[in-house]
């Protein structure tokens, strides 16, 4: 089965090398001149493509302070917070899409963007992003899905700990709703996954049961 397709006129598939990603994610320190310098050495080290995440403090949880919403472990790095503040550091400011996109094109690497709720979808319809991707939590939020779909532009979502029934869903959900170029991502849901724990022999059988691109997903820490 042939499934090749282009991202940014990019071929992607079996007979074409790997397309290598790089995560910016909240790496930028909500510094706009070191998302740019994350552009930058994303480009030099050879990397094909740069990934943000788009999504506010206020899309993702509630403002409060107490039970889950609250970090109680000492053990953890961010004890003394709520998921609230560690959002609001976190997220990429939706003003900077665009300079981002703009230093990335000038460079030579393509950009796109994992959006976490609908409204993130329609902002970066408005950047025109060649493809998005869909995050390991994400991917069985039906809703999102659909609305990916419906722009026909290439879908790349990470499996993490969904089930096969579970992908299954998810893939005819975005097939019905317009999608037609998709990536499913093996994606072991520890950062960094051990090759003891990665279970690549995945890829072959992802692609054999749903008929698309597959690759790999992962963390490594220098």
């Amino acid at each position: 089965m042939t499934t090749s397709f282009t991202i940014a006129n990019r071929f992607i598939g079996r007979d074409h090398a790997p397309f290598v990603i790089a995560e910016m994610s909240g790496n930028h320190n909500q510094s706009l001149e070191r998302a740019l310098e994350i552009i930058e050495a994303a480009a030099a080290s050879g990397a094909h493509a740069i990934k943000l995440q788009t999504y506010t403090a206020d899309t993702m949880t509630l403002p409060l302070a107490t039970g889950e919403f609250f970090i109680n472990d000492e053990r953890s790095l961010w004890h003394g917070h709520s998921l609230h503040e560690l959002y609001q550091i976190a997220h990429t400011p939706w003003d900077w899409h665009a300079p981002i996109l703009e230093r990335a094109k000038e460079l030579g690497i393509i950009a796109f963007s994992t959006p976490f709720d609908e409204t993130a979808v329609d902002f970066l319809e408005t950047l025109d992003t060649p493809c998005y991707k869909i995050a390991s939590f994400e991917n069985a939020d039906l809703r999102l899905i659909r609305k990916v779909a419906a722009t026909g532009k290439p879908m790349i979502i990470s499996t993490g700990m969904a089930t096969l029934a579970e992908l299954d869903e998810t893939v005819r959900t975005a097939r019905a709703a317009g999608c037609k170029d998709l990536i499913l991502l093996k994606c072991t849901s520890t950062y960094p996954a051990t090759p003891e724990n990665s279970h690549l022999n995945t890829l072959p059988h992802l692609r054999e049961l749903f008929g698309c691109e597959v690759g790999l997903s992962g963390c490594c820490l220098a």
